[in-house]
Protein backbone atom coordinates (compact mmCIF):
# COMPACT_ATOMS: atom_id res chain seq x y z
CA UNK A 1 0.00 0.00 0.00
CA UNK A 2 2.59 2.56 0.58
CA UNK A 3 4.47 1.76 -2.88
CA UNK A 4 1.51 2.49 -4.21
CA UNK A 5 0.95 6.02 -2.88
CA UNK A 6 4.29 6.94 -3.58
CA UNK A 7 3.80 5.90 -6.75
CA UNK A 8 0.52 7.97 -7.27
CA UNK A 9 2.06 11.15 -5.86
CA UNK A 10 5.56 10.83 -8.32
CA UNK A 11 2.88 10.23 -10.73
CA UNK A 12 1.02 13.15 -10.28
CA UNK A 13 4.42 15.24 -10.18
CA UNK A 14 5.13 13.61 -13.31
CA UNK A 15 1.88 15.12 -14.87
CA UNK A 16 2.64 18.35 -14.18
CA UNK A 17 3.70 20.86 -16.90
CA UNK A 18 7.06 22.33 -16.87
CA UNK A 19 7.21 25.99 -15.60
CA UNK A 20 7.21 28.31 -18.38
CA UNK A 21 8.83 31.07 -16.76
CA UNK A 22 11.16 28.61 -15.00
CA UNK A 23 12.16 26.88 -18.74
CA UNK A 24 12.76 31.27 -19.82
CA UNK A 25 15.08 31.94 -17.21
CA UNK A 26 16.95 28.47 -17.55
CA UNK A 27 17.28 29.23 -21.04
CA UNK A 28 18.70 32.26 -21.01
CA UNK A 29 21.00 31.46 -17.88
CA UNK A 30 22.50 28.72 -20.23
CA UNK A 31 22.93 30.93 -23.28
CA UNK A 32 24.69 33.79 -21.82
CA UNK A 33 26.34 31.11 -18.93
CA UNK A 34 25.68 33.73 -16.15
CA UNK A 35 22.26 34.29 -14.03
CA UNK A 36 23.38 38.10 -13.70
CA UNK A 37 23.12 38.46 -17.34
CA UNK A 38 20.16 36.38 -17.84
CA UNK A 39 18.61 38.76 -15.13
CA UNK A 40 19.16 41.46 -17.03
CA UNK A 41 17.92 40.09 -20.14
CA UNK A 42 15.24 39.36 -18.86
CA UNK A 43 14.61 42.24 -16.56
CA UNK A 44 14.26 40.54 -13.49
CA UNK A 45 16.73 40.31 -10.18
CA UNK A 46 19.07 38.00 -9.76
CA UNK A 47 17.79 36.17 -7.56
CA UNK A 48 14.41 35.98 -9.18
CA UNK A 49 16.43 33.87 -11.84
CA UNK A 50 18.01 31.92 -9.26
CA UNK A 51 15.10 30.79 -7.93
CA UNK A 52 13.16 30.45 -11.16
CA UNK A 53 16.32 27.60 -12.31
CA UNK A 54 16.36 26.11 -8.62
CA UNK A 55 12.59 25.45 -8.97
CA UNK A 56 13.10 23.90 -12.11
CA UNK A 57 15.76 21.78 -10.97
CA UNK A 58 13.44 20.75 -7.89
CA UNK A 59 10.75 19.62 -10.22
CA UNK A 60 13.12 17.69 -12.40
CA UNK A 61 14.77 16.22 -10.04
CA UNK A 62 18.19 16.71 -11.73
CA UNK A 63 20.90 19.49 -11.65
CA UNK A 64 21.26 21.39 -14.48
CA UNK A 65 23.97 24.18 -13.73
CA UNK A 66 27.70 23.36 -12.03
CA UNK A 67 28.18 26.90 -10.28
CA UNK A 68 31.34 28.06 -10.37
CA UNK A 69 32.19 31.51 -8.87
CA UNK A 70 30.05 34.10 -11.02
CA UNK A 71 29.51 31.82 -13.85
CA UNK A 72 27.67 28.84 -14.04
CA UNK A 73 28.27 25.55 -16.72
CA UNK A 74 25.95 23.07 -18.09
CA UNK A 75 25.52 19.74 -16.91
CA UNK A 76 24.98 16.75 -19.68
CA UNK A 77 21.46 17.36 -18.35
CA UNK A 78 21.00 20.93 -18.41
CA UNK A 79 22.21 20.75 -22.35
CA UNK A 80 19.71 18.32 -22.97
CA UNK A 81 17.16 20.62 -21.48
CA UNK A 82 18.64 23.55 -23.02
CA UNK A 83 18.36 21.96 -26.49
CA UNK A 84 14.68 20.90 -26.03
CA UNK A 85 14.15 24.60 -24.77
CA UNK A 86 15.27 26.69 -27.47
CA UNK A 87 13.60 24.59 -29.98
CA UNK A 88 10.51 24.82 -28.31
CA UNK A 89 11.03 28.30 -27.58
CA UNK A 90 11.58 28.88 -31.36
CA UNK A 91 8.36 27.28 -32.40
CA UNK A 92 6.32 29.75 -30.47
CA UNK A 93 8.49 32.30 -31.95
CA UNK A 94 8.02 31.52 -35.45
CA UNK A 95 3.94 30.81 -33.95
CA UNK A 96 3.79 34.54 -32.62
CA UNK A 97 5.46 36.18 -35.87
CA UNK A 98 2.61 34.26 -38.26
CA UNK A 99 -0.38 35.58 -35.68
CA UNK A 100 1.25 39.23 -35.95
CA UNK A 101 1.25 38.90 -39.45
CA UNK A 102 -1.83 37.87 -40.06
CA UNK A 103 -3.13 40.27 -37.65
CA UNK A 104 -1.74 42.95 -39.63
CA UNK A 105 -2.69 41.63 -42.59
CA UNK A 106 -6.46 41.34 -41.58
CA UNK A 107 -8.11 44.12 -42.65
CA UNK A 108 -9.94 46.88 -40.34
CA UNK A 109 -14.06 47.08 -41.96
CA UNK A 110 -15.15 50.62 -40.94
CA UNK A 111 -18.81 50.91 -41.08
CA UNK A 112 -19.99 54.19 -41.94
CA UNK A 113 -22.85 56.67 -43.16
CA UNK A 114 -23.83 56.66 -46.56
CA UNK A 115 -23.65 60.30 -47.03
CA UNK A 116 -20.89 60.70 -44.96
CA UNK A 117 -19.03 58.08 -46.57
CA UNK A 118 -19.31 58.96 -49.86
CA UNK A 119 -19.18 63.01 -49.23
CA UNK A 120 -16.56 62.85 -46.71
CA UNK A 121 -14.49 59.96 -46.51
CA UNK A 122 -14.02 58.31 -49.17
CA UNK A 123 -12.41 61.52 -50.97
CA UNK A 124 -9.92 61.51 -47.94
CA UNK A 125 -8.76 57.80 -48.44
CA UNK A 126 -5.64 58.45 -50.64
CA UNK A 127 -3.87 60.26 -47.39
CA UNK A 128 -5.04 57.54 -44.89
CA UNK A 129 -3.19 55.24 -47.17
CA UNK A 130 -0.41 57.39 -47.77
CA UNK A 131 -0.13 58.08 -44.33
CA UNK A 132 -0.81 54.47 -43.31
CA UNK A 133 0.00 51.89 -45.97
CA UNK A 134 0.48 48.94 -43.92
CA UNK A 135 -3.31 49.27 -42.51
CA UNK A 136 -5.72 46.97 -44.82
CA UNK A 137 -8.84 49.52 -44.58
CA UNK A 138 -12.01 48.28 -46.12
CA UNK A 139 -14.96 50.50 -46.26
CA UNK A 140 -18.61 49.82 -46.09
CA UNK A 141 -21.65 51.94 -45.82
CA UNK A 142 -24.04 51.52 -43.24
CA UNK A 143 -26.64 53.57 -40.51
CA UNK A 144 -27.80 53.38 -37.71
CA UNK A 145 -27.80 49.97 -35.44
CA UNK A 146 -25.39 47.18 -36.53
CA UNK A 147 -24.03 43.76 -35.12
CA UNK A 148 -20.00 43.44 -34.64
CA UNK A 149 -20.49 40.07 -35.54
CA UNK A 150 -21.10 40.86 -39.33
CA UNK A 151 -17.84 41.19 -39.58
CA UNK A 152 -17.21 45.26 -38.86
CA UNK A 153 -14.14 46.06 -36.84
CA UNK A 154 -15.70 49.66 -35.96
CA UNK A 155 -18.24 52.18 -37.46
CA UNK A 156 -18.91 55.33 -37.80
CA UNK A 157 -22.68 56.76 -36.73
CA UNK A 158 -24.29 59.77 -35.53
CA UNK A 159 -25.11 59.45 -32.05
CA UNK A 160 -29.02 60.21 -32.57
CA UNK A 161 -30.27 56.18 -30.91
CA UNK A 162 -29.15 54.50 -28.38
CA UNK A 163 -26.08 51.97 -29.29
CA UNK A 164 -25.65 50.28 -25.69
CA UNK A 165 -23.37 50.32 -22.99
CA UNK A 166 -21.35 47.11 -24.24
CA UNK A 167 -20.25 49.59 -27.16
CA UNK A 168 -16.81 51.56 -26.89
CA UNK A 169 -17.81 55.26 -28.43
CA UNK A 170 -15.06 58.05 -28.86
CA UNK A 171 -15.70 61.29 -30.27
CA UNK A 172 -14.91 62.33 -33.91
CA UNK A 173 -16.16 65.58 -34.38
CA UNK A 174 -19.75 67.77 -33.58
CA UNK A 175 -22.25 68.02 -36.15
CA UNK A 176 -22.71 71.56 -37.40
CA UNK A 177 -25.13 72.10 -40.24
CA UNK A 178 -26.71 75.35 -42.17
CA UNK A 179 -28.41 75.86 -45.59
CA UNK A 180 -26.50 75.39 -49.26
CA UNK A 181 -26.87 75.93 -52.30
CA UNK A 182 -26.04 76.39 -55.60
CA UNK A 183 -24.26 79.82 -55.49
CA UNK A 184 -25.60 81.30 -58.76
CA UNK A 185 -29.01 80.13 -57.44
CA UNK A 186 -28.94 82.62 -54.32
CA UNK A 187 -30.80 85.26 -55.98
CA UNK A 188 -33.74 83.44 -56.74
CA UNK A 189 -33.98 81.75 -53.59
CA UNK A 190 -32.71 84.46 -50.85
CA UNK A 191 -33.54 88.09 -50.51
CA UNK A 192 -32.39 90.80 -48.31
CA UNK A 193 -34.46 92.85 -45.79
CA UNK A 194 -32.51 95.31 -43.83
CA UNK A 195 -29.24 94.34 -44.89
CA UNK A 196 -30.42 90.34 -43.77
CA UNK A 197 -30.63 87.82 -46.14
CA UNK A 198 -33.66 85.27 -45.78
CA UNK A 199 -35.04 82.26 -47.26
CA UNK A 200 -37.66 84.01 -50.11
CA UNK A 201 -41.32 82.81 -49.90
CA UNK A 202 -41.13 80.24 -52.77
CA UNK A 203 -37.44 79.30 -52.22
CA UNK A 204 -38.29 75.29 -52.76
CA UNK A 205 -36.51 73.49 -49.67
CA UNK A 206 -34.85 70.00 -50.00
CA UNK A 207 -35.59 67.61 -47.45
CA UNK A 208 -34.54 63.61 -46.46
CA UNK A 209 -36.60 60.75 -45.57
CA UNK A 210 -33.49 59.70 -42.99
CA UNK A 211 -32.96 63.26 -41.45
CA UNK A 212 -36.94 64.53 -41.88
CA UNK A 213 -36.67 67.14 -39.20
CA UNK A 214 -33.13 68.93 -40.23
CA UNK A 215 -35.23 72.01 -41.85
CA UNK A 216 -37.54 72.00 -39.02
CA UNK A 217 -34.56 72.19 -36.22
CA UNK A 218 -32.85 74.58 -38.17
CA UNK A 219 -35.80 77.23 -38.17
CA UNK A 220 -36.19 76.51 -34.36
CA UNK A 221 -32.80 77.27 -33.55
CA UNK A 222 -32.87 80.87 -35.81
CA UNK A 223 -35.99 81.45 -35.04
CA UNK A 224 -37.74 81.85 -38.12
CA UNK A 225 -40.78 80.41 -39.45
CA UNK A 226 -40.71 78.03 -42.96
CA UNK A 227 -44.37 76.97 -43.62
CA UNK A 228 -45.93 77.60 -46.72
CA UNK A 229 -42.57 77.26 -48.60
CA UNK A 230 -42.88 74.53 -51.31
CA UNK A 231 -40.44 71.38 -50.43
CA UNK A 232 -39.05 68.50 -52.59
CA UNK A 233 -38.39 64.86 -50.76
CA UNK A 234 -35.59 62.58 -51.00
CA UNK A 235 -35.38 58.94 -49.98
CA UNK A 236 -31.85 59.93 -48.88
CA UNK A 237 -29.58 62.72 -47.69
CA UNK A 238 -27.01 62.69 -49.98
CA UNK A 239 -29.86 63.18 -52.86
CA UNK A 240 -31.36 66.01 -51.52
CA UNK A 241 -27.59 67.76 -51.25
CA UNK A 242 -27.25 66.47 -54.88
CA UNK A 243 -30.10 68.32 -55.62
CA UNK A 244 -28.84 71.34 -53.71
CA UNK A 245 -25.58 71.45 -56.30
CA UNK A 246 -28.15 70.60 -59.09
CA UNK A 247 -29.38 73.91 -58.24
CA UNK A 248 -33.02 72.34 -57.75
CA UNK A 249 -33.50 74.11 -54.30
CA UNK A 250 -32.01 75.16 -50.98
CA UNK A 251 -30.62 71.39 -48.67
CA UNK A 252 -29.69 71.37 -44.84
CA UNK A 253 -25.94 70.61 -45.48
CA UNK A 254 -23.75 68.88 -42.77
CA UNK A 255 -20.22 71.07 -42.42
CA UNK A 256 -18.14 67.56 -42.88
CA UNK A 257 -20.32 66.77 -45.75
CA UNK A 258 -20.19 69.89 -47.64
CA UNK A 259 -16.96 71.22 -46.91
CA UNK A 260 -15.14 70.18 -50.38
CA UNK A 261 -17.97 71.47 -52.14
CA UNK A 262 -17.98 74.72 -50.43
CA UNK A 263 -14.11 75.16 -51.02
CA UNK A 264 -14.47 74.13 -54.42
CA UNK A 265 -17.24 76.80 -55.37
CA UNK A 266 -20.01 74.25 -55.82
CA UNK A 267 -22.09 74.95 -53.20
CA UNK A 268 -22.50 78.32 -51.10
CA UNK A 269 -23.42 78.27 -47.19
CA UNK A 270 -25.13 82.07 -46.85
CA UNK A 271 -26.05 81.33 -43.09
CA UNK A 272 -23.09 79.65 -42.21
CA UNK A 273 -23.13 76.56 -40.16
CA UNK A 274 -24.79 75.86 -36.28
CA UNK A 275 -24.20 72.99 -33.77
CA UNK A 276 -26.93 70.58 -34.00
CA UNK A 277 -26.61 68.77 -30.55
CA UNK A 278 -25.44 65.92 -32.23
CA UNK A 279 -21.88 64.35 -33.33
CA UNK A 280 -20.39 61.74 -35.00
CA UNK A 281 -18.55 58.86 -33.15
CA UNK A 282 -16.55 55.97 -33.53
CA UNK A 283 -17.65 52.99 -32.30
CA UNK A 284 -15.59 49.86 -31.15
CA UNK A 285 -16.17 46.28 -29.42
CA UNK A 286 -13.67 46.89 -27.12
CA UNK A 287 -11.40 49.85 -26.07
CA UNK A 288 -9.17 50.80 -28.44
CA UNK A 289 -5.70 49.36 -27.54
CA UNK A 290 -2.88 52.50 -27.61
CA UNK A 291 -0.54 51.62 -30.45
CA UNK A 292 -2.89 49.21 -32.61
CA UNK A 293 -4.17 49.94 -36.51
CA UNK A 294 -7.35 50.65 -35.05
CA UNK A 295 -5.69 53.46 -32.37
CA UNK A 296 -4.16 55.01 -35.55
CA UNK A 297 -7.20 54.78 -38.08
CA UNK A 298 -9.66 56.57 -34.66
CA UNK A 299 -6.19 59.08 -34.42
CA UNK A 300 -6.22 59.85 -38.03
CA UNK A 301 -10.06 60.52 -38.32
CA UNK A 302 -10.35 62.57 -35.15
CA UNK A 303 -7.13 64.89 -37.09
CA UNK A 304 -9.11 64.31 -40.58
CA UNK A 305 -12.09 65.93 -39.05
CA UNK A 306 -10.43 69.09 -37.45
CA UNK A 307 -8.77 69.87 -40.51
Amino acid sequence: MKTDHIGEKNSRKNDRPLPLGGLRCFEAAARLESFTQAAHSLSLTHGAVSRAVRALEEELGCVLFERRHRRVYLTAAGRKLLQAAQQAFGVLESAAQELRRQAQDAPLVLSCEPTLLMRWLIPRLPAFQQAHPEINLQLVAGGGPFSFHDGITAAIRRNDFEWGEQVHSLMLFDEQVGPVCKPDTQPRWLSQTAGLQRLREDAVLLHAATRPDAWRQWAQAQGVALEGRPEQRFDHFYFSLQAAVAGIGVAIGPWQQVRDDLAAGVLSAPFGFIPDGSGYCLLTQQEIRPGSALARLAEWLRLTAGA
